[in-house]
């Protein structure tokens, strides 16, 4: 377990391309892709919460803290990412960094958290994202609690909503991972997608 690393989970995609609903509880190979997010990053981190706007009962068999954004009418990531950040800052004093990752994406890394972490130190970094096959995934990333006053004068005051727009400010330190067998940070977004998703659920282990 790496300690002091909080992870939330982004769920707040609305699932257009599918017919709406909550992508992350599609269910691939009989579990949802949240199960399989939360499986993946429950080692990797001290503690899980999830970012979801709407009515948090929907999210209760999971037993996790659903925190909605704190800033209104901000449809995006970075609104998800500061409400995490603000709620480590009161809820957990010991957490100096917050893990991002997507909630519609089911083969996340074993190695995400320290990979990132050993990035953040080694390049002296104060945002570090993963990437694959030559583009970056910059909702998946580590994100430090004392960033997030700036974080909110981007959102609030610059009306900045691009998350790479963001991180362009800062010291980003980028880790890459090979895609295979498969992308681990596959996302399904379409329907198409999840019976992708059902023939890499079998090249990951189920």
């Amino acid at each position: 377990m790496t300690t002091e690393i909080l992870g939330v989970l982004l769920a707040g995609g609305l699932a257009r391309r599918m017919g709406g609903g909550d992508k992350p509880m599609r269910t691939i190979g009989g579990r949802t892709i949240l199960e399989r997010v939360i499986a993946r990053l429950e080692p990797q981190c001290d503690g899980l919460i999830l970012n979801a706007n709407g009515d948090p009962a929907r999210f209760a068999a999971f037993g996790l803290p659903v925190i909605p954004d704190g800033v209104a009418d901000f449809p995006g990531p970075l609104a998800g990412i500061l409400a995490a950040l603000d709620w480590a800052a009161a809820n957990r004093p010991d957490v100096s960094l917050v893990l991002s990752a997507a909630g519609d994406c089911p083969f996340l890394p074993r190695d995400l958290v320290s990979r990132l972490h050993g990035a953040l130190t080694s390049e002296n970094a104060e945002l570090a994202v993963a990437a694959s096959d030559g583009q970056s995934h910059p909702v998946i990333g580590l994100w430090s609690v004392g960033l997030r006053e700036q974080l909110r004068h981007a959102l609030v005051v610059e009306d900045v909503r691009k998350i790479d727009r963001w991180t362009a400010r800062y010291r980003l330190a980028t880790v890459t991972w090979p895609v295979t067998p498969l992308d681990p940070f596959f996302n399904a977004n379409t329907m198409d997608d999840i019976a992708e998703a059902e023939r890499l659920a079998a090249l990951d282990g189920g």
